[in-house]
């Protein structure tokens, strides 16, 4: 297997103060409770976070704010530790990246962490469901012309492993402790760590 399909924040980059600045903020502006909010949203979009915690009628603007402060501050994402080097090792043509973000906030982001843009980048706008549907990593394999079977999924939230195991994938989970993911086929502490990973798996 050597094609990858990685998703975004929290594996490529580490987006996580921003993201949780940018949820107190919508929360405490349309009357809901943040701390549930963060307890789930790592991995989902953010429509269908908003449909759990808020009134439908406030919930266009509060994506609008959503988009606004993570769009301002997206320069400030930093690589993943590992995340550049793991990337340059990988053939070309053979990773693509599945994010539950919008393609506008995760080009920003990725460029904002010097890291490359994939030729193949499933974002929220490219699907009709979100993770743990398994569409956004089937949607990459079909774009790279690749069978599911023969793909990699790397993931950090429980959202995103079974997003990845749904769509037929081995899964890479990224944690410092791996009963964190313990549906992930393996799970490493850092990107560096899964070629080893893979062959002793």
């Amino acid at each position: 297997m050597d094609t990858f399909l990685l998703d975004i924040d929290g594996t490529l980059i580490d987006s996580r103060a921003v993201v949780e600045d940018a949820w107190r903020d919508v929360a405490a502006r349309f009357g809901a409770d943040p701390e549930a909010i963060l307890a789930v949203c790592h991995g989902l979009r953010d429509e269908d976070v908003m449909a759990e915690f808020f009134e439908p009628s406030v919930i266009p603007a509060a994506l609008e704010r959503m988009a606004t402060v993570e769009q301002d501050r997206a320069a400030e994402a930093r690589p993943m530790p590992g995340a550049a080097a793991f990337l340059a090792s990988l053939p070309q043509g053979r990773w693509a990246a599945v994010t539950s973000g919008s393609r506008r906030l995760m080009e920003a982001r990725l460029r904002g962490a010097g890291l490359p843009l994939p030729s193949v980048l499933i974002t929220a706008d490219d699907v009709r469901h979100g993770k743990p549907h398994p569409e956004g990593y089937l949607t990459a394999a079909a774009r790279l012309g690749v069978a599911i079977a023969d793909c990699v999924v790397v993931e950090d939230s429980p959202t995103g492993v079974a997003a990845g195991r749904a769509a037929g994938a081995l899964v890479v989970g990224l944690a410092a402790d791996p009963a964190a993911l313990p549906d992930a086929d393996v799970v490493v502490p850092a990107l560096t760590d899964i070629p080893a990973a893979l062959r002793r798996s």
